[in-house]
């Protein structure tokens, strides 16, 4: 876990990161805003990270719902396979008052970037976006080689973390395991379903194969349950809606140290009344 010479944490403290899940549409960033301000409170969180691919009406990016959202508190903005959705998103990711990044290893060449060092009052952190090629609709390089290249490349700072956007398990955790040492931590997303087997691996990377979501909890990932139900009974194209109502908030909590290397890994998960 390649270090810059930072004398901003002594040994005692650590660098606390909170990473959220998907946040769906206007009605996750609702919840986002009733929950995020008292858990930064609660556990002294320094950094928050959230995967935004659906920061719109519903699905792709909205610039100004990452504005919205950036002023509530979350200071970074991973995405995944639905960051090209709203095309006029394209003319904002490269800019810098738009903490926003897409996957690194998309074949072409596309607009963005794919990875982003941040400085922080805690140091820098290399905070990076791949696409998994298993099972998802996305043509994309080996998110394997990706991975070897950028942090071949790049030097000089404290803390690393990898949002692996990928639908099938067995991907993200041969990802973890691939990194562990080599890494701070390994958030999966994109599934929109939290899993329960966050841990810290041997070699010290803080792992855990899906986030969630922030999201309506009485939804198939957020979608109208009926909606689904149709789509997978028929086989019809159908038009998707957002559900309302109760809401949850997935995220995890990490505990970095002065080394780079993860202490902790904590799920925290809220649910919300709508």
């Amino acid at each position: 876990m390649p270090r810059a010479n930072s004398k901003k944490l002594t040994a005692s403290s650590a660098f606390k990161v909170l990473f959220i899940g998907d946040v769906i549409a206007r009605i996750g960033q609702e919840t986002v805003k009733k929950v995020l301000p008292g858990l930064k409170k609660k556990y002294d969180i320094d950094f928050v990270i959230a995967n935004g691919e659906h920061l719109s009406e519903r699905v792709g990016v909205n610039v100004e719902f990452v504005r919205e959202m950036h002023a509530e508190g979350i200071d970074f903005f991973t995405t995944g396979n639905h960051v090209w959705r709203k095309k006029d998103f394209e003319e904002h990711i490269g800019k810098k008052d738009v903490p926003v990044i897409r996957p690194a290893n998309y074949q072409k060449k596309v607009p963005g970037k794919g990875y982003q060092v941040v400085e922080t009052k805690n140091g820098k952190i290399l905070i990076i976006n791949l696409l998994g090629r298993e099972a998802i609709n996305g043509e994309v390089d080996s998110p394997f080689d990706k991975i070897d290249e950028i942090l071949a490349h790049e030097t000089g700072y404290d803390f690393s973390i990898l949002d692996f956007h990928a639908e099938m398990s067995s991907e993200k955790v041969a990802m973890g395991q691939y990194l562990d040492s080599r890494v701070s931590a390994v958030i999966g997303t994109h599934t929109h379903v939290p899993t329960a087997d966050e841990r810290i691996l041997p070699g010290g990377t803080a792992y855990v194969s899906d986030a969630g979501m922030t999201g309506p909890i009485n939804s198939i990932l957020g979608v109208k349950s009926e909606i689904i139900i149709d789509l997978f009974k028929t086989g019809e194209p159908q038009r998707f809606e957002l559900a309302e109502g109760e809401c949850v908030f997935n995220a995890v909590l990490l505990t970095l140290e002065k080394s780079g290397r993860a202490k902790t890994i904590k799920r925290v998960d809220k649910k919300i009344k709508g």
